[in-house]
Formats: structure tokens, sequence, C-alpha cells
């Protein structure tokens, strides 16, 4: 799904980014997320932070593959309650 429509930038694109270990505001700088009307700042932020959570989630239990890869919200809702 197109998190930032002013600069076209996907789910997919931000979560890769984060997975490398990169900062929200690395990410913005980046990709240009969250930069010009700001009203992606939530959806990509939680994009960010369920990478985050999943990441350290993979580490303990060994898994590498995350749920939501490839998974494209419908809504601004769905992203926030995708789990």
């Amino acid at each position: 799904m197109i998190v930032c429509v002013c600069h076209r930038v996907s789910d997919k694109e931000i979560h890769h980014h984060a997975s490398e270990g990169k900062s929200f505001e690395d990410i913005q700088i980046d990709l240009g997320v969250a930069t010009q009307c700001g009203r992606c700042e939530d959806c990509a932020r939680d994009v960010v932070e369920r990478q985050r959570h999943y990441g350290a989630r993979c580490l303990e239990n060994h898994l590498y593959d995350p749920p939501f890869v490839g998974h494209f919200f419908k809504t601004k809702q769905e992203c926030f309650l995708f789990s």
C-alpha cells in the first residue's frame, strides 16, 4: 500500500528500510516520507514500530518472515489495527 502519497512511498519500502535498522528520521531523509503534508506520519511510524517489535521477536524466537510483508493495507485504520 502507498503510505505517503506525496512521495509515493509504500509500506514495503518503509519496512525494508526499518529492517536495516534505520530510524524513522533516517527513513524520512532517504524516502521523503512525512516531509511534505505530514498526513502519513502516524501510519509510517506505525510500520516502523511494528517492524522493530517484530524484529525483536524474530531474534528471540528465530523467526524470519514478517507476517505483514507484502500485505497491502486497505485503509489507514487497518494499518493501525494490523497485528
